[in-house]
């Protein structure tokens, strides 16, 4: 019987592909190497954007001294995005908006003394542990200070 149907000739061990207990191994593998991996870089970012904070801290410190030289009758600026582009020209358009790499700036300025010579400068995490740790503060003595577990003041330690 030459015309007759023959299935094909298949050998269950000569087939090539991963076996279900060998993909499940290396999930598993995967999934411990990420379990190890996702909360150090959680870390690095949350360090990453705190030395962003106090680079940015330092930014519209010396935009502000800048500012209030250029402006000695007003002295220190209204409102942040008085130092933006729109304004002064002295900050870019996202540090001056009060939000930048997982942070929230918040700027105060004195208005007790006509020229103002006075402000403060708060910076809080948006989300404390996961885009920073730290909160910091600073004012027009330039000196940048840090608080671990609230919104800092002037009272807390200075970042040295």
């Amino acid at each position: 019987m030459s015309g007759s149907y023959q299935p094909p000739n298949v050998e269950r061990g000569r087939e090539r592909g991963f076996s279900l207990i060998e993909l499940l191994v290396v999930v598993a593998i995967i999934l411990i190497i990420a379990a190890i991996a996702i909360p150090n870089l959680i870390k690095a970012k949350a360090s990453a954007n705190e030395a962003a904070a106090v680079s940015s801290i330092h930014a519209i410190n010396t935009a502000e001294i800048t500012y209030q030289s250029a402006n000695p009758t007003i002295g220190f600026s209204a409102l942040l995005s008085d130092l933006g582009p729109t304004g002064g020209g002295y900050l870019d358009a996202v540090l001056s908006g009060g939000q930048k790499s997982g942070y929230q700036y918040t700027y105060t300025q004195d208005t007790s003394t006509t020229p103002s010579v006075q402000y403060t400068l708060t910076v809080d995490p948006l989300s404390r542990g996961v885009t920073g740790n730290r909160s910091f503060y600073s004012d027009q003595t330039n000196v940048t200070r840090y608080n671990q577990t609230a919104t800092a003041t002037a009272n807390d330690n200075a970042i040295q």
